[in-house]
C-alpha cells in the first residue's frame, strides 16, 4: 500500500459541519477531500492500493485521524461533497485510541502527526516528506510502493512538525521548483509511481 498524510490544521474535529461550505465552516475541508480525490480515483475506475490519512486538528476537538483505505472503500463518488460526507459520519463517531469504521474503508481513532510517522518508523516504511526545496523526484533511485509521502494543507506545516517529519524521514522530494496545491501534488506522485512500476514490469 501507497499511504498519504495529509495534515489538516483547520479542519473541524466534529461532525456538525455543513456540506454546502466545506472551505469556511467547516476549516478548509475542501482542501482534504480534493486529496482524497486525487489519491484513490482513477478514469474508470479506483487505486486499491492507497490509504489516505487525515490528521485532523482544528477545533473543537484536536487531534484525530480519519483514514480512507481504497482496498475497502465504498460509497464514494469523485466530488468533494461525497468525501466531505465520508468524513462528515466519521466525526460523528466517538474517536478512541483504537481505529473503528465509520463507513466501508473509513476509519477514525484518536491521534496525531507523531503518533503516525512513530507507526510507520515502527514497520521500516519509507516516509518522504514533499516539500519545492527537496530533491528532484525524477531523480531519486529508489521510490519503494509502499512508500509514505507527507503534505501539509494551505499552511503548510509548522516548523516543530517538519523537524518531527525530517528526523525521520528517508528524505525531501520535489515535484518542482514551484509550489503547488497538495491535491495536485498527490497526482503527480501517483504518476511518477506509475511510471517506475510500468518501467520495472518492462524490465
Amino acid at each position: 500500500m501507497k499511504d498519504f498524510v495529509i495534515i489538516g490544521h483547520k479542519a473541524l474535529t466534529t461532525g456538525d459541519f455543513s456540506l454546502n461550505d466545506l472551505p469556511g465552516a467547516a476549516g478548509r475541508m475542501d482542501i482534504l477531500c480534493r486529496c482524497i480525490n486525487s489519491a484513490l480515483f482513477l478514469s474508470h475506475g479506483m487505486r486499491r492500493d492507497v490509504n489516505i490519512h487525515l490528521v485532523l486538528l482544528g477545533e473543537p476537538d484536536p487531534g484525530k485521524i480519519v483514514r480512507f483505505n481504497g482496498e475497502q472503500l465504498r460509497y464514494l463518488s469523485p466530488d468533494e461533497r461525497s468525501s466531505g460526507s465520508l468524513i462528515k459520519k466519521a466525526l460523528e463517531k466517538d474517536a478512541t485510541e483504537f481505529e473503528s469504521q465509520s463507513t466501508p474503508g473509513v476509519w477514525i481513532r484518536r491521534g496525531g502527526l507523531e503518533k503516525l510517522l512513530a507507526e510507520f518508523t515502527a514497520n521500516n516504511r519509507r516516509i518522504y516528506y514533499l516539500h519545492e526545496g527537496g530533491g528532484d523526484v525524477r531523480s531519486t533511485s529508489v521510490l519503494p510502493d509502499d512508500a509514505v509521502f507527507i503534505l501539509g494543507d494551505h499552511m503548510g506545516v509548522t516548523e516543530e512538525e517538519e523537524v518531527a517529519i525530517k528526523t525521520i524521514a528517508s528524505g525531501t522530494l520535489s515535484i518542482g521548483p514551484l509550489s503547488l496545491h497538495s491535491d495536485h501534488c498527490i497526482i503527480i506522485i501517483l504518476n511518477e509511481l506509475d511510471r517506475i512500476g510500468q518501467s520495472r514490469t518492462e524490465a
